[in-house]
Parts: structure tokens; C-alpha cells; sequence
């Protein structure tokens, strides 16, 4: 992110020269950094296609970056575990040691032994978000996973899992007459059941939430660092922000991989929760 957004800058000044140059650099100083930043952690359109029912079916940066980190799940994934090994070695060992780590201390721990029927969604969320956190740290890519519409998308997917999953152990009725605890006054259980039913999916958009904004939330404070460089126009000033920006660059590799398992880790409370209503 931080090399991406400094060759913006070189090819932004290198198209400029002299007098226009500085009035560039004028104008983006009176108009503060905002609108830059702003730019830089939107989504924008490559490719314009047709609207169809409302819906805009444009290719945008990140629809791109996510075809990308899908094609690389299926290619690597296809390459280290096409053919069963009894003991993988290389990056096959390193993934098959992540998924086992996500078996032993997500999967059963919340899912118990109903666990083996969420294990395919569970990691393939994990390792797509992961790899869409880091497709925003390679120069001139970007993280889908700062975009709302797409955790927004990924938080329903594991909402719906939830409550199908619910409803399949539970029958329709049930699921939803265990939401309300049992022994209440009659007065109160159409009360508590909105209650219950807000809480469902405040939940769900708290984990739509929290992906997008740590993922935007370092980008920007990159952005922010790196901005200061040119507002000041000081080489005196330059090594602060650019030391900053690389410890925050390096933090956002940390990031990713937290961000990937909190979702993970959320999602199997959240459909282990509406299997084992007891709990």
C-alpha cells in the first residue's frame, strides 16, 4: 500500500513540470488530503457495462481483485493438495498446519460435532478473505475487503448458513421459539422475540462492519502519513511520516491475517450458537 501510493505520486509529478507543478501541489494543499485519500480507498470502475435491473454490472477494481484471489485459492490449493500426500511438505505444510489450527480451535470448540459440515465454508471464507486483505498490500492492488458490499455480502452468507442450519436442527418453529428463553411472563416474550430477532442481525452487521473498517482503517492511516510529505513539502518532515508508514504497512500484514481468522472465528459462533440453542 505504501509503494502503491508513493508511484501514484512519482507518475502524478513526473507528468508535471515546473510552474504547473507547483500550482498542482498548491491546489492539493488548500484542499487538504482528504479527497486524495478518499480516492485511493474507493472503488472504482475498470471496465463500464450495461446496468440490468438496477444492478450496475461494471468490473471495478475490487470485483477484480476478488476474481484474482479467487483464481489463486483454486490454482494453489489445486497444485499443493491435488494429489494426497501422507506427509506435505513446503507451503503444503504450512496451509494444511493453518487448517488444522482452525479445525482444533474454531471449528469443534463452537460447532462441536457438527463441525465437518461447516469446515468447507468456514475455510474457504477464511483463506478468501486473507487473501483479499493481502492483495492490498502489493502495489497497485487494492483490498475488497475494505469495501462494505463485500463483507456486507460475506457477513449475510454466514447469516443465512445460521439460520438454515437452525431451522434444519431445530424445525422453523422451534429456531425461533428458542430464541426466547423459557419460564418468562407471557407479557414479555413478543418483547424479548424483537430483542432476540435485532440482536440476530445487529450481530451479523457488527461482523460486516468490523472487516471493512480495519481493513480501511490502516490504508488510510498509510495514506494519511505518506500525505504529509507533500504537504509540508520538507525533506525534514519526510522520514517521520515514511518510518510510520512502513511500521503501519508491515502491522497491516498482522492485520490481515487476524482479520481472516476474527471472521472465521465469529462465523462459527454465530451458526454454533443457532445449532446448540441450549448453550
Amino acid at each position: 500500500m505504501v509503494l502503491n501510493f508513493v508511484f501514484t505520486l512519482i507518475q502524478q509529478h513526473q507528468t508535471a513540470h515546473g510552474e504547473e507543478a507547483a500550482a498542482a501541489a498548491g491546489h492539493g494543499a488548500e484542499q487538504g488530503t482528504g479527497e486524495f485519500i478518499l480516492h485511493h480507498i474507493s472503488d472504482q470502475p475498470l471496465v463500464h457495462l450495461p446496468t440490468v435491473f438496477g444492478i450496475d454490472l461494471s468490473i471495478t477494481k475490487h470485483v477484480l481483485m476478488m476474481w484474482i484471489s479467487a483464481v489463486l485459492m483454486l490454482a494453489l490449493f489445486s497444485v499443493l493438495f491435488g494429489r494426497a500426500k501422507l506427509v506435505p511438505r513446503g507451503l503444503a505444510n504450512m496451509f494444511e498446519a493453518i487448517i488444522v489450527f482452525l479445525r482444533e480451535d474454531v471449528v469443534k470448540p463452537y460447532l462441536g460435532n457438527d463441525g465437518h459440515r461447516f469446515e468447507p465454508y468456514l475455510y474457504t471464507v477464511f483463506f478468501f478473505i486473507l487473501f483479499n486483505n493481502l492483495m492490498g498490500l502489493i502495489p497497485g492492488g487494492a483490498s475488497a475487503t475494505g469495501n462494505i458490499s463485500v463483507t456486507a455480502a460475506l457477513a449475510i452468507l454466514t447469516f443465512l448458513i445460521g439460520l438454515l442450519a437452525g431451522m434444519k436442527a431445530h424445525g422453523a418453529f422451534g429456531f425461533f421459539k428458542g430464541l426466547v428463553p423459557p419460564g418468562l411472563p407471557k407479557v414479555l416474550v413478543p418483547l424479548l422475540f424483537v430483542v432476540e430477532i435485532m440482536g440476530l442481525i445487529t450481530k451479523h452487521f457488527a461482523l460486516a462492519i468490523r472487516l471493512f473498517a480495519n481493513m480501511t482503517a490502516g490504508h488510510v492511516v498509510i495514506l494519511a502519513l505518506i500525505s504529509l510529505i507533500f504537504l509540508f513539502k520538507s525533506y525534514l518532515i519526510a522520514l517521520l511520516p515514511l518510518v510510520g508508514a512502513v511500521g503501519i504497512g508491515l502491522l497491516e500484514v498482522l492485520v490481515a491475517m487476524i482479520q481472516a481468522y476474527i471472521f472465521t472465528m465469529l462465523s462459527a459462533v454465530f451458526i454454533g450458537a443457532a445449532i446448540h440453542q441450549e448453550h
